[in-house]
C-alpha cells in the first residue's frame, strides 16, 4: 500500500486531493470536484483540508525519510 504524500507536481494548492486521488486510483479532478461539492454541505470541510494539509508530509519530504 503507498504511503500518503502530497505529490510535487500537478497540485493546486495543497496538494491534499492529488494524494488523495493518487490513493484511491482516481483522477485529481475527480476528487477536487467531490471536495468542491462537499462544501456546499454543512460540516468542517476547510478545517479538514488543512488538517491533512498539515498531517500528509510533501513527495520530497517522504523521499528522504525513507
Amino acid at each position: 500500500m503507498s504511503r500518503l504524500a502530497r505529490p510535487s507536481e500537478g497540485r493546486m494548492i495543497g496538494g491534499v486531493c492529488a494524494a488523495l486521488a493518487r490513493r484511491f486510483g482516481t483522477s485529481a479532478t475527480t476528487m477536487r470536484v467531490i471536495f468542491l461539492v462537499s462544501c456546499l454541505l454543512p460540516g468542517p470541510q476547510f478545517l479538514l483540508y488543512i488538517a491533512l494539509w498539515i498531517l500528509f508530509p510533501s513527495e520530497d519530504k517522504a523521499r528522504t525519510a525513507w
